[in-house]
């Protein structure tokens, strides 16, 4: 039997090719791993649960790909929603931002938005500029985001950055974070996506076989939050149809 990531790699396979998509940016990743594979996990009254009932809250979806997920993510917490408005009716504003390093995949999610006034999407490479969430969030006057959402990210980030690349953007993350959902891929993902490459004769990834964070990664992520970022596990969301735990933890009250 064919495991979750092999299977995942095979309806890649199918679709379009992988090795065009270093970055696990998939042009039809949700045709493959549709939104209600998480979203079957996570409660819809998660925001409720958190504490935000009322004022301004901000999402941001990390990866967030041709943003279906994150269309699908908005209306699962904001359920009374009929139309935008309703969600300043009771005097709560909910707003949402996705970004991608991919500008195509971002130019889709922008033109098929069907909330433009609470949703946003843009293009970036959190690893190289965070200016524009910074901005975003001062044009709400927040200092963080109140839930982050960064799934099936950290293995493309670890890969193609190494070690420092992974602990600096969990750092980076938690920084600009009140909780943050974490869907960490398992090391198992890693060689499928090595393997894939060199099955079409492309090079490796720079930094796998050098990589010292291996095993359990979703572990390494918690201790790494944990210990040096002020955060604390406080929930995990079974796992997805790929055998993946969703993460959530919570900024630690200093």
């Amino acid at each position: 039997m064919a495991t979750t990531c092999e299977a995942e790699n095979d309806a890649v396979d199918e679709i379009n090719d992988p090795g065009a998509a270093p970055y696990g940016n998939f042009i039809n990743y949700y045709t493959f791993n549709p939104p209600e594979n998480r979203l079957s996990l996570i409660p819809d009254t998660l925001l409720q649960d958190l504490g935000y009932s009322s004022g301004t809250t901000l999402l941001l979806d990390v990866g967030c790909n041709s943003g279906d997920l994150s269309v699908a993510f908005y209306k699962h917490l904001v359920q009374h929603l009929e139309c935008e408005d309703d969600t300043e009716a009771d005097g709560r504003k909910v707003h949402l931002l996705g970004f991608d390093l991919d500008e195509t995949l971002i130019q889709r999610a922008q033109q098929t938005n069907p909330l433009p006034n609470s949703i946003s999407f843009i293009p970036l490479d959190i690893t190289k500029d965070s200016n524009q969430l910074q901005g975003y969030l001062h044009q709400h006057d927040c200092s963080r985001f109140h839930l982050c959402v960064c799934l099936a990210v950290t293995m493309w980030v670890h890969l193609n950055h190494g070690d420092s690349g992974l602990l600096q953007l969990l750092s980076h993350l938690a920084s600009i974070s009140q909780h943050l959902l974490l869907e960490p891929q398992p090391w198992k993902c890693y060689r499928s996506a090595a393997r894939r490459l060199r099955k079409l004769g492309r090079s490796d990834f720079d930094h796998f076989k050098t990589l010292k964070i291996r095993g359990d990664i979703a572990e390494h992520a918690r201790e790494h939050l944990e210990k040096h970022c002020d955060m604390e596990l406080i929930q995990t969301f079974g796992s997805t149809a790929w055998g993946r735990k969703l993460l959530l933890f919570k900024r630690r009250l200093v």
